[in-house]
């Protein structure tokens, strides 16, 4: 049996062991390319462009140049940080 050529977005957050909404985050911020096929939330992504993700992944890592947590993000473990300090 061949190699699927498209992934799902439960397929991806299996592999990069994340869950669906951060895998459709990373979709919705274009961070991961997919095309949406059919109706509503039927993505697929490209096992070639899975791959070429990860590798920039690795990449920006290895330079040191991994963006930092989004402003929500970070504010939100600031803030339980503080809550458990209190």
């Amino acid at each position: 049996m061949p190699t699927p050529r498209f992934l799902t977005l439960d397929d991806v957050a299996e592999i990069l062991n994340v869950s669906w909404s951060q895998a459709y985050a990373l979709v919705r911020r274009k961070e991961l390319i997919a095309i949406q096929i059919g109706g509503r939330g039927q993505w697929r992504i490209e096992v070639d462009e899975l791959e070429r993700f990860i590798q920039q992944k690795y990449a920006e890592a290895r330079a040191g140049t991994v963006p930092p947590e989004e402003p929500a993000a970070a504010e939100t473990a600031s803030s339980a940080e503080t809550s458990s300090q209190s």
